[in-house]
């Protein structure tokens, strides 16, 4: 009896997992033709270049989707496509604070805003046209260009992050 029921169960979990696509462990939900990947070169349009921003951010993306659900990278085809630029590289003074009749900030704000477009071959429900916008912040008493690798790093990051879940953990 034991068996049966094991059977029943095997066989219901079997079919309720069929219809929805497939789920890797990353939390991606991704239609069951989707094998490939490309990530168009996100030139970098903002009025304050890093020069090396395009690059990180673009392999990061690629990196993203490559390590999270094991899709292959190619050049054109492809069932996932994204492309896009980079539109706002900034840095704003915050954490104003008031010293007798002067006003200094105490933070300084590193934003940086990318255009993603995403097509889905497979699931075009779920295909975007979206800016994403990521900040870290840092002391007044720091120099952008001391602390400006460690900053993007970080942003890049939850930017990749916020994408990926946009485009694929669709819950």
């Amino acid at each position: 009896m034991n068996l049966f029921k094991t059977i029943i169960l095997s066989l219901i979990v079997l079919v309720a997992t069929q219809g929805c696509g497939v789920y890797k462990f990353s939390g991606a939900s991704l239609h069951p033709d989707d094998k490939t990947l490309s990530v168009k070169y996100f030139q970098n349009r903002a009025s304050l270049v890093n020069p090396e921003l395009s690059q990180n951010f673009t392999e990061a993306l690629k990196d993203k989707f490559v390590s999270q659900v094991g899709l292959e990278l190619v050049n054109f085809d492809a069932d996932l496509l994204f492309e896009g630029e980079i539109i706002a590289y900034n840095t704003k003074p915050v954490s104003i604070v008031s010293d007798e009749s002067n006003l200094t900030a105490k933070e300084i704000r590193l934003t940086i805003t990318v255009r993603v477009k995403y097509t889905s071959i497979n699931n075009e429900k779920f295909n975007f046209d979206s800016n994403f916008t990521k900040y870290a912040d840092y002391a007044s008493d720091q120099i952008l260009s001391d602390v400006e690798d460690e900053l993007v790093n970080q942003i890049v990051d939850e930017l990749t992050d916020e994408i990926f879940n946009k485009a694929v953990v669709n819950w």
